[in-house]
């Protein structure tokens, strides 16, 4: 099973060039300011990508999504699957998105640390293969240029910890965060595709699930 991830994309898509693969996913923040023609011209082009199936997160950029969840929806083509607190399973793997991220500054899916944002990473199903969320966890690829100290979610580290199928955590928000670690037997990857300037820098990440394992290979954009 051939995985590309991607995240924070802004309206950028089409600057990616992406080889065929079996599922495609992108972490949130397809637009810039989340209005109704951003997020059509995202969709649009992520739905005629390649892929069998393509999934999809909202990120913070992504006001749409939150405040006319309807419209969006009713936006979304039929071979796209759109995750909002809520799973799929897919080819056998199980797998849940969320576009939640600690509070910052005035944007979208903001939640209060504890208990606020707790009672989404409490929906998660244990039995989690591949978690996609905009955010990351507390202290993996979650350093910003300006400030060292880690701005990942505590609770949501915790909560990853507690999944013991959990294979892949991928998750973007913070540009400059952009790599792979692996923890635990979890492989975690930042997908922004771009920098923390707004420039297409960093490539998608293609990924090869098998049932031994994963394996990330190298790709150009």
């Amino acid at each position: 099973m051939r995985i590309v991830f991607i995240s924070d994309t802004h309206l950028k898509h089409e600057q990616l060039r992406l080889t065929g693969g079996d599922i495609l996913i992108h972490a949130g923040d397809f637009s810039r300011r989340g209005l109704v023609h951003e997020a059509q011209m995202f969709l649009d082009w992520f739905a005629a990508q390649p892929f069998r199936h393509k999934i999809l997160v909202a990120g913070n950029h992504d006001f749409i999504a939150e405040r006319e969840p309807a419209l969006f929806n009713s936006m979304i083509p039929d071979n796209v699957t759109y995750l909002n607190d809520s799973g799929c399973e897919i080819e056998g793997i199980r797998i849940w998105g969320s576009p939640i991220q600690p509070w910052f500054f005035d944007w979208a899916f903001n939640r209060q640390r504890g208990a606020d944002i707790r009672r989404h990473w409490d929906l998660i199903p244990a039995d989690t293969e591949l978690l996609i969320t905009h955010g990351p966890p507390y202290g993996i690829l979650d350093e910003v240029v300006r400030d060292p100290r880690p701005v990942g979610c505590r609770d949501l580290l915790h909560k990853v910890s507690e999944l013991q199928h959990l294979r892949i955590h991928v998750f973007g928000h913070i540009h400059e965060g952009y790599g792979r670690r692996e923890v635990g037997g979890t492989l975690f990857l930042n997908a922004s595709v771009l920098d923390e300037n707004y420039d297409l820098k960093n490539k998608p990440f293609l990924v090869d699930w098998g049932r031994s394992g994963v394996a990330v290979f190298d790709k150009t954009n």
